[in-house]
Parts: structure tokens; C-alpha cells; sequence
């Protein structure tokens, strides 16, 4: 009988040490959870660059707000330059004269202050030595002109009334004072040359920047985000339109009346009109200032002429050619820019001034979508950009 052959026992099978994971655990989350977890870590990663560029979102901000409103004079300049000035000479020549047009007249009106301030040293050193006299305009103002001569005379006019008086003054608040101005003036500074440096790179680089920001835009709100941003665009142009140079008219055509009339330190006091010009009512406080020194010192007449021309200037510029130029270009009332300029003012120092109008503008354009008024709006809006192009050609 054959034998059969034995069985041949197979290997004992072994534990695999790494298993391959089931069906279910490769599966891969779903899409919402993606984009869930994908915008997350966007807004963490934005929030985290914000924060890191805390201290320079100033500058940022500001050159951002010089870009929108010089761009098109930007481009004059690019087209009378040879080709291939674009990425270097014209941005640099660019940021340098608008620099230069800045810390020129602001220098100036600093070391004007600078010698008004030792004006007032020697005054007080005056003060404390011999006293001041009383002066003779002083006794002539009506109603008040017995008690102001009694008051001057008594504390002014004394040296020992006049030293008593100095002395209740902390020097050492004072000295921490201007070391807490000088510091702030430094900081502004900084901000300046910050501010020039990334104009320099957001000019040469606008064109490309401005066609990402517009897809992005356009991706994210579709028609309704590009009629938005043309809105803000325009608030930001018209805004600085409206207060520089507005202001700027206002310091040259009343500080042409402080020289006429013959208004002491009348340059630096026409650059502060100038400067204070830039808010909505601002100016007034520095001509009548100065018609109060004018009337004090016996010229009624030349006090009545800085007030009357001083209000009049004020008065055609913040009611009549300020709106037509902030309002116009986006298409918002006197109201509306009025409250924007004055709120941004509050919320975020002068930079605001910008900011606050382009903030309306969108409020108005999403009020206008809401309302069904967007098709006149944006047919409003058109007519203006053709009438800039006219102007700007």
C-alpha cells in the first residue's frame, strides 16, 4: 500500500506590526471642513501679520492713502520718463519730491516755533526781573478794560506779584513736557520716513498690487465689491483733494491778508492757518486769534479785514467747494462727509480724516444696493470718472 506523503504545514502567519488603516480612517474630511479649517488659518495667519506689523500700520496706512490720491499725477510722471524708469527712477523721484514738498514748509514752521518759544523764555525772564507794564490798548477794551489794567497791574506789573505768580509753576512738569512733545515729534517722524520708504515700493509695484487687490475683491463680493471699492477709491481722492489742497488755498489766500495788514510772524501764522485748515472749522481759530492781537493793539480796521476775509474764505470752502470735491466723487451728501471727516478725526487721529469719508462711501454704496438706487448711483459714479479723465487729460 502507498504511502501517502506527509502534509505540508504551512507557516504560521505573523502579525502584521503595522496595519494598513481601514477604509473609513482614509477618508478625507469633508469640504466645508476644509474651508472651515482652511479660512481659520487664514484669519490666524492674518491676525498674526497684523500684529507683528502693529507699529507700522501707520506708515502703512498712510502710504496707502498718498498712493490712492497721487496715482494719477504718479502716472503723468511715468509717461514724460523714458522707458523702464517705472521700477526705479520714477518711484524714487516721485516719493522724494512729495517728501521734500512735506518737511520743507513743516521744518520752516518749526523753527519758527522754535524761536517763538525763546521769545516767551526772555519774556518771562522779563517778567521775573522787572514786570511788564501795562499796556495802553488794554485799558481802552470796553466793558472790561478798568478791571483787565487793575488785574495786569497787580500780577503783572509787580515783579514781586510777577515772581509769586511764576512760582506756583512746576518746572520740573514742564521739563517732562517737552521731553514727552520732543518724543511724540520723534515718533511722528519715524512714521514719516516709514511712510516715504513703502510709498517707494507700493508706486513701483501699484499696478500689479491694484490688479490683485481687484480679483481678489472681485472673487470675494463679485460687481458689488467693485463698485464698492471704486466708491472708496474715489471718497479716499476726493478727500485729499478736498482738505490739502482746499487747506492749502485757505493758508495762502489768509495769509496774503496777515502781510497786507501787517500781522507780526505772519508766515508761520498763515502755514498754522494752513494746517488747521485740514479740519472742518479749524481755521477760524487761528484768524480770530490774530484779529484779537490786531484789535488789541488799536487796528480795528485791519482786525475787521482778517475776520471778513478769514470767513469768507472759510465759509465758500467747507460749504461750497469741499463737498463738491469729497462728496461728488463718491457721491455722498455734505452730511455724511461732514461726520466722517469729524468721527474718523475722533477714532483715529488725522489719519482718520481719510479714512472716515471712505468708510461712509461704502455705507452709502451698501445703503444705495439695499435701497435698489445702485444702477443711478453707479451711472452718477461714471459721469464723474469721465469728468476727471477730461480734467486729468
Amino acid at each position: 500500500m502507498a504511502k501517502t506523503p506527509p502534509a505540508i504545514s504551512e507557516p504560521a502567519k505573523t502579525a502584521d506590526p503595522d496595519p494598513l488603516p481601514s477604509q473609513g480612517m482614509l477618508q478625507s474630511p469633508s469640504g466645508s471642513a476644509q474651508r472651515i479649517g482652511g479660512i481659520a488659518a487664514a484669519l490666524g495667519l492674518l491676525g498674526l501679520g497684523l500684529w507683528i506689523l502693529k507699529g507700522f500700520l501707520a506708515a502703512l496706512a498712510w502710504a496707502a492713502v498718498f498712493a490712492i490720491a497721487s496715482w494719477p499725477l504718479y502716472r503723468r510722471l511715468v509717461r514724460a520718463l523714458p522707458n523702464g524708469a517705472e521700477r526705479a527712477v520714477a518711484p524714487l523721484l516721485f516719493t522724494l519730491a512729495l517728501g521734500l514738498l512735506f518737511a520743507v514748509p513743516l521744518s520752516f514752521l518749526g523753527l519758527e516755533i522754535a524761536r517763538e518759544m525763546h521769545r516767551a523764555v526772555a519774556l518771562v525772564t522779563e517778567l521775573r526781573k522787572s514786570g511788564i507794564a501795562t499796556p495802553d490798548w488794554l485799558r481802552r477794551l470796553p466793558f472790561i478794560g478798568g478791571q483787565a489794567a487793575k488785574w495786569w497791574h497787580h500780577y503783572l506789573g509787580d515783579p514781586y506779584a510777577a515772581r509769586a505768580l511764576l512760582s506756583e509753576i512746576n518746572t520740573a512738569t514742564l521739563a517732562e513736557t517737552a521731553r514727552a512733545l520732543g518724543g511724540e515729534v520723534v515718533h511722528r517722524l519715524t512714521i514719516f520716513f516709514f511712510m516715504l520708504f513703502a510709498l517707494f515700493f507700493v508706486l513701483r509695484d501699484g499696478a500689479t498690487l491694484s490688479n490683485q487687490l481687484s480679483r481678489l475683491n472681485h472673487r470675494l463680493f463679485g460687481r458689488r465689491g467693485d463698485v464698492t471699492a471704486a466708491h472708496m477709491i474715489s471718497a479716499v481722492q476726493g478727500t485729499v483733494y478736498g482738505l490739502v489742497l482746499i487747506g492749502f488755498a485757505e493758508g495762502v489766500l489768509i495769509g496774503i491778508v496777515y502781510v497786507v495788514v501787517g500781522l507780526p510772524s505772519a508766515v508761520p501764522i498763515a502755514a498754522l492757518t494752513g494746517v488747521l485748515a485740514l479740519i472742518p472749522f479749524g481755521a477760524p481759530v487761528v484768524f480770530c486769534a490774530a484779529a484779537l492781537y490786531l484789535f488789541s493793539t488799536g487796528a480795528l480796521v485791519s482786525a475787521v479785514a482778517v475776520l471778513a476775509v478769514g470767513f469768507l474764505v472759510v465759509f465758500l470752502a467747507d460749504h461750497w467747494v469741499r463737498p463738491i470735491l469729497i462728496g461728488g466723487a463718491a457721491h455722498l451728501p455734505f452730511l455724511a462727509v461732514l461726520l466722517g471727516i469729524l468721527g474718523g478725526l475722533e477714532t483715529f487721529g488725522i489719519l482718520g480724516l481719510f479714512l472716515g469719508p471712505a468708510v461712509m462711501a461704502a455705507l452709502a454704496s451698501l445703503w444705495r444696493d439695499a435701497t435698489g438706487t445702485r444702477a443711478a448711483a453707479a451711472a452718477r459714479l461714471r459721469k464723474v470718472r469721465e469728468r476727471r479723465a477730461r480734467i486729468r487729460r
